[in-house]
This record gives structure tokens, sequence and C-alpha cells, in this order.
């Protein structure tokens, strides 16, 4: 039951529910107390009330990035992402009024920026928070907005390798950048096969350069990988000298962003993404006659089909086996 008394000018309203905490706010205009009760009050009996504190979404996302996000392998890059997701308009509403038109508002204006992947990947991340809070939390939502509106269709997986002279031309670009790490990065992405996040989070200690690997104690999957080394990627590591924090290669996921996208409109390359040269780098492990299995313990794929999607082989090195 809600009450309201007049104090000092101001309408404070309490709402009173048996085994629930009581809820206070004040008002200037009483016609805003009285609205503020009668939601709260249809709140707590339609258990959309939060634990008795009405969350909007950025303070959810906040607890969710505090408690939840650091234990992950990938928390620098979904802090980042949790970052961008507070900023939208779509942060400022209180999850007791979250509806899965808002979280449809949010898709599309998603999709006007980003590809499908990316926007399911931050509908994802706002469904989890959602979830961890009913589950985990003990917080009580009547239900999760995020599952019940219909995700974009996946692109058709990427095909894109180097042609002609690309591969010369980005090199050349590279070697202009003003970040020393990136043209051993691009080099190692196209020796290596290893995934962006594998590539920048290799630290000195796991390069066993005489023994040809680099040591994955963490990937993707979850799993350690040992990554063989070729000639021209030892050759490659011989050159970067070591920093002080002991990574590889100091270099921030965000700035490469800028820098891969200046260095591709150097070269005059278009519709290259950074994530092709693992694509191009595969490939040519399966031209140079690896097995499936040798391929998928250099690359750390568990299902051998998704391989299919990586081995876009040229038809001139089918023509050289086939001769």
């Amino acid at each position: 039951m809600a009450s309201i008394q007049k104090r000092n000018g101001r309408y404070h309203v309490r709402v009173r529910r048996q085994n629930f905490p009581s809820q206070c706010k004040s008002f200037q205009y009483k016609a805003d107390a009285l609205k503020w009760s009668a939601d709260t009050e249809r709140a707590i009996d339609t258990d959309q009330l939060i634990n008795g504190l009405d969350y909007t979404v950025a303070e959810l996302l906040e607890r969710y990035g505090a408690e939840i996000t650091p234990k992950k392998k990938s928390a620098e890059i979904e802090q980042y992402r949790i970052d961008k997701l507070k900023r939208r308009s779509i942060a400022s509403i209180r999850l007791s009024k979250l509806k899965p038109h808002h979280i449809a508002q949010y898709r599309d204006e998603r999709l006007a920026e980003v590809t499908a992947s990316t926007c399911i990947r931050d509908i994802g991340l706002l469904s989890h928070a959602i979830d961890i809070a009913r589950i985990e939390w003990g917080i009580t939502i009547y239900d999760n907005p995020a599952r019940q509106i219909s995700l974009p269709r996946i692109n058709k997986p990427r095909e894109r390798r180097l042609v002609g002279d690309e591969e010369e031309r980005l090199i050349h670009s590279c070697r202009q950048s003003e970040n020393k790490f990136l043209l051993p990065l691009v080099q190692l992405a196209i020796e290596t096969g290893m995934r962006r996040g594998e590539l920048l989070g290799v630290y000195w200690q796991d390069v066993h350069i005489d023994q040809s690997f680099i040591h994955l104690p963490v990937t993707k999957n979850g799993d350690m990988r040992d990554v063989p080394l070729s000639i021209k990627a030892k050759r490659v590591l011989s050159t970067i000298t070591p920093s002080r924090n002991r990574r590889v290669l100091t270099l921030h996921h965000e700035a490469l962003k800028g820098l891969w996208r200046r260095a591709t409109r150097r070269a005059e390359i278009e519709n290259l993404h950074f994530h092709d040269l693992r694509h191009e780098a595969i490939s040519r492990f399966f031209e140079q006659g690896l097995s499936l299995i040798e391929v998928a313990t250099i690359s750390g794929h568990k299902d051998l089909r998704m391989l299919q999607r990586y081995t876009h082989l040229r038809a001139t090195a089918l023509a050289q086996k086939l001769a």
C-alpha cells in the first residue's frame, strides 16, 4: 500500500508490500507522486521490480561488467562493448519498463552501423546480463525481452583472400605505419593463422623460437594450443624488441582498427578485414598439402566442419597437384 505525505514543499511516497523492501521517493508535484506509486505497486505485483531496486539497463551492465566480465577470456573487449552500450538511449530505460520493442529499436539502430554478427553479439551480451540477474543475483524480472525479438540473419561467411599483388602492397603500407607493431602483426597473422586476440595476447615467455612454436595457454575454445612457426615467422619475431610489459606486440585492439583502416587505404585495398588474414593463412596451409587434422591442430578448430569456410583453395594450386 502506498502512503503520500507532504513535507518541506515536496511529496514523499512510501510503498509497502509484505516480504518486500519499502520503496521511497520524493516529488515536487503530487501527480508525479501518484503516478510513481501506482507504477511501483504494479511492478511489485507483476514481479517486475528488481529486489526493490528498479535498475536501469546501464546500472545492470555496470554490475555485470564488474562481476561477470572479468572472469572471461575476452574481458577487455567485452568491457569496451559494455561501455559503448551504456551510452545508448536504451541504457536509461529501467528494467521494469524494458520491453521487446526497446530491444528491437536498439537492434535496428545497430544494424545501420555494424554487421549482423556484431549486432547479435551485442544483443546476446544484454540478454546474458538479464539472465544472470534473474538466475544468479536473485533479481526478479518478469521475462527477458531480449529473447522475444527476432535476430538478424547472419551474412554469408566471407571468402576474401589476398589476390594479385595485394599482399605486397599491404606489407609496404604497413612499413609506412606510425606504429612499429603493425607490420610484424600482419606478417605473423599471414604466417601462423592466429586470431587477432591470440596475437595481441602473446607473451615472450610463451615464444619458443629455438623449438619453432608459440604456446597459447588460453584460446577462444578454452584449450591451450601450440602454434608452429615457419622460418619467416621466426625471422619476423627476431626483429621485435621486447617491451617492458612482456607482450610481444604492444598494441591495443581498438588502436589496431584505425591502423588497419589507414594501412588498407594507403595500399588501395578494398573490403579486406584483418580476420581475412587468418582465412588466407589456413587456406595456404591446405594448398601446401597439410591434412585436415594438421591444419586443425594449428588453427585450433574443434569442429573440423568449420574449416570448410576457410579452405577456399586457388584453382592454380589444385592444378599443380593434379599435374
